[in-house]
């Protein structure tokens, strides 16, 4: 039996061929929405179609959905994941009674056309080049009625979910955590507002405000224009040691109560794309300089940009030390470096030169970091410090644009004892 509060039974049960719902995270708008296109589906006999911000959300809405299906006791095939046509995407899929279909997939323009059935937007406001995706599927809508659910937190105002908040053929639903914890949800939300200590991130992610980005200086709109569904944040420490394109990286240090961050770019042409996003909280200085030096031991890493600002320090000079000036360069974080390491790293997300995965973390972390004016007429680049971090994200991401951008060490080898061949010949 599944048990459904009053505003996710609303939800499922709505007749609405076109629905928009504003909710709050960590109501169970995943398990509900996956709850309603699987009935819907199987009333209308009618493929679904999941779109989802990346791969991981992808998957784990597919997981609902099967959990649904066991629940339920209703009888389904569940197919594996495969190349999406021509792709690099992964496809979930489902099959059920009477040839129905649930489709998985990250979204993307390409991954939006070609299919014939109702669709799900989940995380809608996360989606990277939504207004392409929008034109894409909306085509596949027109067939046999099909229903379109477009859910999501929001993200900013400058996005098509906002846009279809005033479009009067959607039927609408806003559940803020107070309206799902007034309808029975057991969670103590002034808890949560005083842990998350950040009063704009929990109006947006717990209150359901459309907050102006004005003062931000990197919009969500522009975030989510470098992500990519295919990229992941572990490192891929075996794949990148084979690899031939040139590394670079970029360390922001903290210990307590910041994060010691580590990002990895690649060199692909003109781009640079995140090959991992390491990042460490509450870890000794011993176990983050062997962090450190693992990244600085692949064989394609270039240049390192590292924090030596107050706790940086020492573990700046070791790398320094270790691996030489030419490989390792230590920055402290003055106003003027700032502007420098923050404007560099703008010009490649105005560009579309750098490519990062599809994380919520980041999206936040980089949105954070404010640019404003002193009395006295400087500029300053900063973030409020809360319990997510501190801008740790954007300013490591800054630091390994800045090390591509300057003069990588030539490739290095050490030489052994003398080879064999050498002593006897070979010929």
């Amino acid at each position: 039996m599944v048990r459904l509060l009053d505003y996710q039974r609303a939800d499922v049960e709505a007749g609405d061929r076109f629905r928009w719902c504003c909710w709050s995270r960590q109501v169970g708008k995943s398990f509900t929405k996956s709850l309603r296109r699987l009935l819907r589906g199987i009333l209308r006999r009618r493929t679904q179609i999941f779109l989802s911000a990346g791969e991981r959300q992808s998957r784990e809405l597919m997981i609902k959905a099967q959990q649904h299906c066991r629940v339920l006791q209703i009888a389904a095939d569940y197919r594996g994941d495969r190349f999406f046509r021509g792709t690099s995407f992964k496809q979930l899929e489902i099959g059920l009674p009477n040839g129905v279909r649930i489709i998985g997939l990250p979204a993307n323009p390409q991954t939006a056309r070609g299919f014939t059935g109702d669709v799900l937007l989940d995380e809608f406001a996360m989606h990277n080049d939504d207004r392409a995706i929008w034109a894409a599927l909306f085509p596949a809508l027109l067939r046999g009625d099909g229903e379109l659910d477009v859910a999501s937190t929001p993200k900013g105002v400058k996005n098509v979910f906002y846009r279809l908040s005033e479009n009067d053929r959607f039927g609408r639903s806003v559940v803020t955590l107070a309206d799902a914890v007034a309808a029975g949800l057991p969670v103590d939300a002034d808890e949560v507002r005083a842990s998350m200590d950040d009063e704009q991130l929990y109006r947006q992610e717990f209150g359901c405000e459309f907050l102006d980005e004005a003062t931000a200086f990197l919009t969500y709109d522009m975030i989510a224009a470098c992500e990519d569904a295919s990229l992941a944040s572990a490192i891929d420490f075996v794949a990148l040691s084979k690899g031939r394109r040139d590394l670079f990286a970029g360390v922001d240090i903290g210990r307590r109560q910041d994060r010691t961050v580590i990002w990895l770019l690649e060199r692909d042409g003109d781009s640079l794309i995140t090959r991992g996003v390491l990042v460490l909280a509450g870890v000794r200085f011993r176990e983050q300089y062997a962090a450190v030096r693992r990244v600085l031991s692949l064989r394609g890493l270039r240049r390192c940009c590292i924090d030596a600002g107050g706790l940086g320090m020492q573990l700046a000079e070791s790398a320094v030390e270790d691996f030489g000036r030419h490989r390792v360069e230590a920055l402290t974080f003055t106003g003027a470096v700032k502007a420098y390491l923050a404007g560099g790293l703008r010009v490649r997300v105005e560009d579309g030169q750098i490519r990062i995965p599809v994380d919520e973390a980041i999206r936040n972390d980089w949105h954070s970091i404010q640019r404003s004016v002193t009395p006295a007429g400087q500029i300053r680049y900063d973030a409020q410090r809360t319990a997510a971090g501190h801008g740790d994200r954007f300013w490591a991401a800054a630091l390994a644009v800045h090390a591509a951008e300057g003069e990588g060490g030539p490739a290095e080898y050490q030489a052994g004892s003398t080879m064999r061949f050498a002593r006897n010949g070979i010929w």
